[in-house]
């Protein structure tokens, strides 16, 4: 059967179901509801074409711990129903609004996302006499990206985002793309620099989305802290060995650079390809750290001891033999201060003496007289 007599017998149809004192917009739409197509429609070929005429792409995230790219389509589709189709010269208008859960409407699908999900833009898709319906869909995707993420935090690669429709064995429906437009490039660390199309098989449209990192951001928390520490490091031999401070701040440093480690490990990203290079940066800094502590504790040992063989010998040693020494030196004193009481006691008699003879002396000249 030829598309003229398909028309034909729609026309006819369509004549059956005026009512002659209702010919507005609504009785319209009323009349192609009651015809009840909510099943797709099918013709010699099996195969239904869905023309996409325009495509909007957005990306609402990327999750870059787990390489996940959250997206966002909206699609403007036309189709023909040839059995939605009515005489003009009935009813006088060219379109009309029909409610989409009353006619059949193609689904898309992202077929390499873990989680998708189509809904409509609105409750109401527009119908032309001549059977063309045009409608507005949204697809939010969340598509496993793997990011080539060696190069973090100045990595950038493309991440395919899969869209198709149901068919199977020659039967279904078929996507013609037509326009393709890329809607707010920057969301969070990351930025859309481009979308394209590309068509690898007759049933796989591919949307390659260019992503590149806004690498500030990952500089500042990441990367600025690390070499801010190991340059504190460095200085800090500037510091005197004696006293401990130099030990002290070093030791502290590599404490902070652990704890810095482990509160930022939830930002650290995830497993690629190949494993990020700011890993290795990471633990280069933290043996570096580790090292330079090391050769503080090692060096102030050598200004204390002038060695660095550790002696065996007990606590209670040294300062016995001090207390020794001690108790000698206060023994030869005591005896000095003995020595010296001594001598001056001695004297003294014999300036006594002295004067008890010269009194003896005068005593015995004036007993004479």
């Amino acid at each position: 059967m030829t598309n003229s007599s398909w028309s034909y017998l729609n026309l006819l149809a369509g004549s059956e179901h005026v009512d002659s004192g209702c010919k507005t917009r609504r009785c319209l739409a009323e009349m192609l509801i009651d015809k009840n197509y909510e099943s797709q429609p099918q013709y010699e070929n099996c195969t239904q074409l869905i023309h996409v005429l325009l495509l909007e792409y957005q990306t609402l995230s990327v999750d870059t711990k787990n390489l996940r790219l959250l997206s966002r389509l909206q699609a403007s589709l036309q189709w023909t129903d040839r059995e939605l189709t009515w005489n003009t010269s009935v009813y006088e208008y060219d379109e009309v609004v029909l409610p989409v859960d009353k006619v059949w409407i193609p689904e898309l699908h992202v077929t390499n996302g873990i989680i998708t999900t189509m809904k409509h833009s609105s409750r109401d898709l527009l119908a032309y006499s001549n059977g063309t319906l045009k409608h507005s869909v949204i697809i939010n995707a969340e598509v496993n990206c793997e990011v080539n993420l060696f190069s973090y935090p100045f990595a950038a690669d493309d991440c395919p985002v899969a869209i198709q429709t149901w068919t199977t064995d020659g039967c279904g429906t078929e996507l013609v793309l037509g326009e393709l437009r890329m809607v707010d490039s920057t969301h969070g660390d990351w930025q859309t620099e481009r979308v394209t199309l590309e068509k690898k098989r007759d049933d796989r449209n591919y949307i390659m989305v260019s992503l590149r990192i806004k690498y500030l951001n990952p500089f500042i928390t990441l990367m600025l802290p690390t070499i801010l520490i190991v340059l504190a490091d460095v200085v800090s031999f500037s510091l005197p060995l004696e006293g401990g401070e130099r030990n002290t701040f070093k030791v502290t440093l590599v404490l902070s650079f652990t704890m810095f480690l482990i509160i930022l490990n939830e930002e650290l990203p995830g497993d690629s390809h190949c494993s990020p290079i700011i890993r290795t940066h990471f633990c280069i800094s933290l043996v570096f750290l580790v090292l330079s502590m090391l050769v503080s504790l090692v060096l102030t040992r050598l200004a204390k001891d002038g060695t660095l063989i550790f002696r065996c010998c007990t606590k209670g040693s040294v300062p016995e033999s001090t207390g020794n020494k001690e108790e000698k030196e206060d023994e030869e004193a005591k005896v000095d201060i003995s020595v010296v009481q001594l001598n001056a006691s001695e004297e003294h008699d014999q300036a006594l003496r002295k004067v008890v003879n010269f009194l003896e002396h005068l005593d015995s000249k004036q007993l004479d007289k």
